[in-house]
């Protein structure tokens, strides 16, 4: 059965995500998921800032369908990325999932607090963290209806 976003085009996803382990289990979790995806991996904030306003090495860059931000990063953290994205008019439709190990009230109300879309705690097992990527898709890319061209 396919969702409404899911006609024959994949989603573009920016995965902002600086530990190369989590890297590597979101790719197996997507694959794994069978999610029809385009996902484009960024290391730090600042990458992920230019990433979305297509400056630098990312002029070519697709618009992301959904991003999924992990909070604690180099040079520009997830909270800093995740306000500019919100006050942003250009990005601020873009769903941010905050996807991170803390579990930390602080970290989630603040997440709230700057406009994330949702926060997922990152399960460390794989076959969970699989189970999250497969609700992610079920929900946030099936059931969900996200703008065109948000």
């Amino acid at each position: 059965m396919m969702g409404a976003n899911s006609t024959f085009n994949s989603v573009n996803i920016l995965l902002v995500e600086d530990n190369p382990g989590d890297v590597r289990l979101t790719k197996e979790a997507f694959k794994e998921a069978k999610v029809n995806n385009n996902l484009h991996i960024v290391s730090d904030g600042v990458e992920a800032m230019d990433f979305l306003r297509r400056k630098g090495k990312y002029i070519g860059a697709p618009r992301p369908d959904i991003i999924l931000l992990d909070l604690n990063m180099p040079k520009k953290n997830g909270r800093e990325v995740l306000a500019e994205i919100k006050a942003d008019p250009d990005l601020m439709r873009i769903p941010v999932l905050v996807l991170t190990i803390s579990q930390a009230e602080e970290d989630i109300l603040k997440s709230y607090n700057l406009h994330a879309n949702c926060y997922i705690q990152k399960p460390v097992d794989i076959n969970k963290f699989i189970d999250v990527v497969k609700s992610i898709e079920g929900f946030w890319l099936t059931i969900v209806k996200l703008p065109s061209g948000v």
